[in-house]
């Protein structure tokens, strides 16, 4: 993430203005070729940031997406099998999703 960039920017302002529940779409899959470990590269790299800022990673669902292609934005991705869904802990327990 950059130093000065829009995801920093942004955590941090929904985090001031008192949004609690935040979901990550992890973009531009397709010029990554789909790649899996690109994709728990930004995760790590995210959770680590938006943990200073005040959120619980684990609370937090992140999704690999292409916009440009419409990947696992309304439908699942046959372009990454390797992604079954995001999971966040809660109160009441863990929550799985798509």
């Amino acid at each position: 993430i950059s130093k000065d960039g829009q995801t920093r920017e942004h955590a941090l302002l929904a985090f001031t203005l008192g949004v609690r529940q935040l979901i990550v779409a992890v973009n531009k899959m397709d010029t990554t070729k789909w790649s899996e470990d690109r994709f728990n590269e930004i995760v790590k790299e995210t959770s680590t940031f938006i943990k200073k800022v005040g959120y619980n990673p684990k609370q937090v669902a992140f999704v690999p997406i292409s916009g440009w292609h419409g990947d696992n934005m309304l439908e699942e991705s046959a372009n990454m099998p390797w992604y079954k869904g995001w999971t966040k802990e809660t109160k009441a327990g863990v929550v799985k999703g798509k």
